[in-house]
C-alpha cells in the first residue's frame, strides 16, 4: 500500500493507459453493465481527476475495476473490483483501525477500512457483495471483508464473504484477524 496516500494525480500518459484498460475490460464484459454507454462513463471519468486516481489505485492493487449494475445507483455509474479473487494488493489486512491498534504483536501493515478510505473507495456491503456474485463467480479461493454493522463491530467482530459450492457465504471473525487469502473489494461511484 502507498503510505499516506502520496501523489493523487495521474500524468496524461497514465490517464490514457488507464482509460484504455478500463474500456477494454468494459467491452469484454458487457453483461456486467447492460445498456450503459462507454462514452458516458468516459466523459464522467475525464471530468473528475480524483475518481480516475481512485480507479488507478483499484487497478494497481489488482482489483480489475469494471462498471457494474448493482441495485440503486442513484444515477451514478458504479465501478467495482471484478478480479476473480480478492485483490492481491489488498490482502493481509485486519478490518479497521481499532482492530489494528488492539493487536499487541504480529500487526498487519494496515486495515481494510483505512486502505479503502485512502484510495477514495467504499468497501462493499453484504448486499452489494451478493449482487456482484450475480454477475460472475468471485472469491472462489479467497475471501473479502465486507462492511460490518456497528452492533457486531462493537462486540469485536467483523464480517467477510466468499463463494464456495456455488453459494455465497457470510462469516464472522475477530476484526483484528488477517489472512493471506482475505482482502476486500471496493466500489467507486462516478
Amino acid at each position: 500500500m502507498r503510505p499516506g496516500g502520496g501523489r493523487r494525480e495521474l500524468s496524461s500518459e497514465q490517464r490514457e493507459g488507464l482509460l484504455k484498460a478500463l474500456k477494454a475490460r468494459f467491452e469484454r464484459h458487457v453483461g456486467r453493465h447492460k445498456g450503459v454507454p462507454w462514452a458516458d462513463v468516459q466523459a464522467r471519468l475525464e471530468a473528475d481527476a480524483g475518481k480516475l486516481w481512485s480507479l488507478s489505485e483499484m487497478e494497481r492493487t489488482g482489483g480489475e475495476p469494471d462498471v457494474v449494475s448493482l441495485g440503486d445507483t442513484q444515477g451514478d455509474h458504479v465501478f467495482c473490483d471484478c478480479s476473480p479473487q480478492s485483490p492481491a494488493g489488498r490482502r493481509n489486512l485486519c478490518y479497521d483501525r481499532a482492530a489494528l491498534d488492539s493487536r499487541k504483536a504480529n500487526k498487519p501493515e494496515n486495515s481494510a477500512l483505512d486502505v479503502a478510505a485512502d484510495m477514495g473507495i467504499e468497501i462493499l456491503t453484504v448486499e452489494q457483495y451478493r449482487e456482484l456474485q450475480n454477475l460472475g463467480e468471485f472469491d472462489t479461493k479467497t475471501s473479502s471483508w465486507v462492511k460490518t454493522p456497528d452492533m457486531i463491530r462493537k462486540l469485536g467482530g467483523a464480517l467477510y464473504c466468499d463463494r464456495r459450492y456455488d453459494t455465497v457465504f457470510v462469516y464472522h471473525n475477530g476484526a483484528e484477524s488477517y489472512y493471506a487469502a482475505r482482502g476486500f473489494r471496493g466500489l467507486l461511484r462516478v
